[in-house]
């Protein structure tokens, strides 16, 4: 059940914020929110659900394990055993399969017979999942915020269906502190609506437009790709991404403003971006963030010299592109970034700072879409096929005409994509208010009452035009799911 769905949309979240409005006292509403919640995982994942309620019990008694350790030594052996058990889990379903793969191949080419086991399935979400679980233990450690003193506000804070499957990846010193204590107002809910009518626009009428022909041009063979072709597939690709994960967040977002909950935002129009060190301030935040509070300054960060802080970012990289999924194309793709990252360091990263603005801007929309080449290539000579197909070098006599994926909708896509990749509608709503503030006294309400109608009128348009979009059958993909 994705966000972006007729059943969600018109069953389940309308169900799960009425009966949360009427209910009485905040215990009540946390308990609904929790069975809610279940409710939505299990709707996918029925067979998953008591696997993850056992884990969510495991780290409540870890987090009271850790806190009521006095001496340092125990603490740090209480959090040492917290990680091992979260992180062999994740890695029990995420990358045993690989695993087993790997060795086969390997086995293979010594001439050895190969190693049968079943296939393991993947639980949704089970990567975010497992760094909320890891959060919460080690804010424990820290003494940033206390342990739970029930095991429900630990499966609220790990199940609350706005950000289960796809985050944003929370923590547990911010939201802890709201499970007990938040206010549900009028403007949070309007802003809450306001933030998932744009996070559904952005998923439906972009995102979903431009990854169809993404989806056909990176399933072409190498045969059929013209440069034309492949510059148009990855400039689909780098917009979806974008807007399918933004999307998502923004609805999360505002799912949580209309239960009374503040999240982290997630992106910062990462493709403004002057840097690729800029690029992972914007981009995904809530993930580069944890890695960043959590293994790069555990590491040691950049307190060293600057080959140990290089080696440093290229670990956090690793792990990253490891985090995304058992491939080594996504493992390549963290490396290749934490790479970036290392050389801006350097002397190049000072040369480059120097460019015109333009040119900053270029080299890292450049190195991104060769980035996600990388991600999104299956296999190496996938990606390196399709390398070349945007050098021009190959000769593709079977390549469709590029206007046989380029129809109204996607070219409609695409300037709605371009535009609002960068602060649009912040600089509409900040040329607006000083329109307004610079107008004549008399006028001032005038013009604030039509501007609150307009935009109104701009969410309900915005819903109502979405909805038609999925009423209609249209290409709904979810990149994340897989993560």
């Amino acid at each position: 059940m994705v966000f972006s769905s007729p059943l969600f949309l018109f069953l389940f979240l309308p169900v799960a914020l009425t009966v949360y409005v009427l209910l009485p006292g905040l215990k009540a509403r946390n308990a609904w929110l929790l069975l809610a919640s279940i409710a939505f995982y299990a709707w996918g994942e029925l067979g998953f659900v008591f696997l993850l309620l056992g884990s969510t019990v495991m780290n409540y008694g870890l987090g009271v394990w850790v806190e009521r350790s006095q001496e340092l030594h125990q603490r740090k052996f209480a959090v040492a055993v917290a990680i091992l058990l979260n992180v062999g889990l994740l890695a029990f379903f995420k990358y045993a399969n690989f695993a087993v793969a790997s060795l086969n191949a390997l086995l293979h080419a010594c001439g050895l017979g190969t190693v049968r086991a079943p296939e393991i399935p993947l639980p949704i979400g089970i990567s975010f999942f497992t760094f909320h679980a890891l959060s919460y233990v080690v804010d424990i450690y820290r003494r940033n915020w206390r342990a739970a003193e029930q095991r429900t506000d630990v499966a609220l804070y790990i199940f609350f269906f706005p950000q289960l499957i796809a985050g944003p990846i929370l923590r547990w010193k911010a939201i802890g502190p709201q499970l007990g204590q938040r206010t549900l107002t009028r403007e949070g809910f309007a802003e809450g609506i306001r933030r998932f009518a744009g996070g559904l626009a952005k998923k439906v009428l972009i995102a979903n437009t431009v990854a169809l022909p993404a989806d056909q041009i990176f399933a072409l063979p190498a045969s059929e790709l013209s440069a034309s072709v492949a510059w148009l597939g990855i400039a689909c690709y780098t917009l979806q991404i974008y807007f399918d994960f933004s999307g998502y967040s923004d609805m999360a977002v505002g799912m949580g403003k209309m239960f009374g909950f503040s999240f982290l935002e997630n992106f910062q129009f990462p493709y403004v971006a002057q840097s690729v060190r800029d690029f992972w301030r914007r981009w995904h935040i809530s993930l580069s963030s944890w890695f960043r509070d959590y293994v790069y300054i555990p590491l040691g960060g950049s307190r060293g010299s600057r080959g140990r802080t290089c080696l440093n970012l290229v670990i956090v990289f690793f792990l990253c592109g490891l985090w995304h999924g058992a491939s080594l194309t996504f493992v390549a793709w963290g490396l290749y970034h934490g790479l970036f990252l290392a050389l801006e360091r350097t002397r190049f990263g000072q040369w480059q700072a120097k460019l015109p603005r333009i040119l900053r801007h270029a080299y890292v929309v450049l190195a991104v879409m060769a980035g996600w080449v990388i991600f999104r290539a299956n296999t190496f000579p996938a990606a390196a096929d399709y390398f070349r197909a945007l050098s021009g070098i190959t000769h593709a006599p079977f390549a469709p005409a590029v206007q046989l994926y380029l129809t109204g909708q996607v070219i409609c896509a695409l300037a709605l994509g371009i535009a609002f990749s960068g602060p649009l509608w912040d600089a509409i709503q900040s040329t607006t208010a000083k329109a307004g503030r610079a107008a004549p006294a008399a006028l001032r309400p005038l013009l604030q009452a039509t501007g609150s109608a307009a935009e109104t009128c701009l969410v309900v348009a915005s819903l109502v035009v979405s909805s038609a979009w999925l009423a209609g059958g249209t290409y709904n993909p979810f990149i994340y799911f897989r993560f």
